[in-house]
Parts: structure tokens; sequence; C-alpha cells
């Protein structure tokens, strides 16, 4: 059993560490506010990016001049995963339920013979791959240094994919990330982003001619597309991070509390008990006497 010393410095110790999960948690509710606005604003623009690149597709699908993006390589061989993460943990499940959707992709792919490359952004996730898809990591983007993700951090990202597709390193490629709903409530979500994914009921548009030609724009949006999608994903993973790290330090503060209350149970009754006892040999030594 702990002596009264040993009590009073673990209660010291759970305040200190009370205090810290409480300013985490006020830091990450502020930075909360921007980051969920960031997101909900961009994803007007994903979606209408989308729509017109779908209206586009659906009028060329399935012709010679199609680009390689919507076009794919012919094969579904090689996947790239693309597995974007956070920089930082403490965040409860955020970092391990991106991660874990990643794994079962990854499993079912492997066990259809397909060829797997992972590509990370962000650190925690290349750290938990690593244990047991380490074989097949083939790039990381640090994205470490950076305090708030703009459109040129998805731009480095999107690149080194391009490169990779253009030097025939992989035919299709999957980005994981958590989608916001609310601070309690992320996501983990896989989008192929190459090639474009054409949803059946989408129809060609007939109202517009375009000029020059629809493959020469889809040949320029396609990479434009696919950039965004990776920046949107890129704006929901920070307002998940910081959503799922409100939630985690807010129960590691309520967590602290209870154990501060019943440390200072323990140490009022050891210390009662302490009193009591040098009680009864005061009393005893005085009727000997």
């Amino acid at each position: 059993m702990p002596n009264l010393k040993d009590l009073k410095n673990r209660i010291a110790s759970v305040k200190s560490t009370r205090k810290i999960t409480k300013a985490m948690q006020m830091v990450a509710a502020a930075k909360l506010r921007r980051a969920q606005d960031a997101a909900v604003a961009a994803r007007p623009y994903a979606d209408k990016m989308a729509d017109v690149v779908n209206s586009l597709a659906a009028s060329v699908e399935g012709s010679d001049t199609a680009p390689k993006l919507l076009a794919g390589t012919g094969s579904e061989q090689t996947h790239l995963l693309v597995v974007m993460t956070a920089e930082r943990g403490l965040c409860g499940g955020f970092n391990s339920s991106i991660v874990k959707l990643a794994r079962i992709h990854a499993g079912k792919l492997l066990a259809e013979g397909k060829t797997v490359k992972i590509l990370t952004v962000g650190k925690k996730g290349r750290e938990q791959l690593k244990r047991d898809l380490g074989d097949h990591l083939v790039a990381h983007v640090d994205l470490s240094e950076v305090k708030r993700v703009g459109y040129e951090n998805a731009a480095e990202v999107a690149n080194k994919v391009f490169d990779m597709f253009d030097a025939g390193e992989f035919d299709v490629a999957t980005i994981f990330f958590n989608r916001f709903e609310s601070v309690i409530s992320q996501i983990p979500t896989a989008t192929q982003v190459i090639p474009a994914v054409v949803p059946e009921d989408a129809d060609a548009d007939t109202l517009y001619d375009y000029e020059p030609s629809e493959e020469a724009i889809l040949a320029d949006l396609l990479p434009r597309a696919v950039t965004t999608q990776i920046f949107t994903a890129l704006l929901e993973n920070g307002a998940s991070e910081q959503g799922a790290r409100m939630s985690a330090m807010d129960n590691a503060t309520r967590n602290a509390g209870d154990m501060i209350d019943r440390l200072t149970t323990e140490y009022n009754r050891s210390r009662q008990a302490a009193i009591t006892k040098e009680l009864i040999e005061i009393i005893s030594g005085a009727e000997a006497l």
C-alpha cells in the first residue's frame, strides 16, 4: 500500500497532467472552428468539379482519345494506396481508423494477387504501416512543418502521384482519409482517384458545345480534379484530427479528474488510519504507565 507521500506526489502528478490535457482540448477547440470552416467551404467546389468532370467523361467514355487519367492503363494489377494521416498523435482513434481501412484494402488486393504500393502522408500512418506492410512503402510526404494545409501541399502530393503514374509504376490510385461529420464522428473513407470513376447515372451534357473538344478539356481538367480531391481530403483530415483530439483530450481530462478524486479519497483514508494508529499508541502508552 502506498504511503501518504507517494499518494500526495501522485495526486500532484495527475493534476499536472489534467492541466496539460485541458490546455490541449482548448487549443484543439480553437483550431477546430477554422479547420471545419475550411473543410465545409471546400465541399461545394469539389462537388461541382466532380459534376463537370463526370459530365465530360460520360461523353468521351470508351473513346480511343480519352485521356489516360480517365481511361487508365488497361490493367488493374498494381495499386497505389495514398494513406493520409496526422503528423502527431494524442487524437484518439483518428490515425488508427485510417490505417485499419488501408490495411483491409491492401489485404484484399494482396489476396487477389495484386501488387500494392503505399504512399504515406503524415508520419503516424507511416509508423503504423511499416510494422506489417513496410515492404510496400514506396514514398512519403512530410507535412510536419506545415502550419496550415494549403492547395500547394495537395499539389505536392498530387505531383508525386502523377510522376509515378506517368512512369508506369501503378495502374490504380486510391486515397484514404477521414471525412469530418462532427466532433465525435469521423468516417474513414477510401476514394479512387486514378483512373477517374464515372458514376453509372452520369449523363453527357448536351446543352453545351465544347471548344476545342471534350478530350482536350478533360486532359487539362482531370489533373486539377485529382489535386482538388486530394486537397479536399487533406482539409477533411484536418478538421477530423482536431475534432478527434478535442474529444480525446476531453475524455482524458475527465479521467484525470476521476483519478484525482479516487486518490484523494485514498489519501484521506490513509491519513485518517495513520492518525487513528498514533492515537491508539499514545493511549496504550498512557495506560501502561
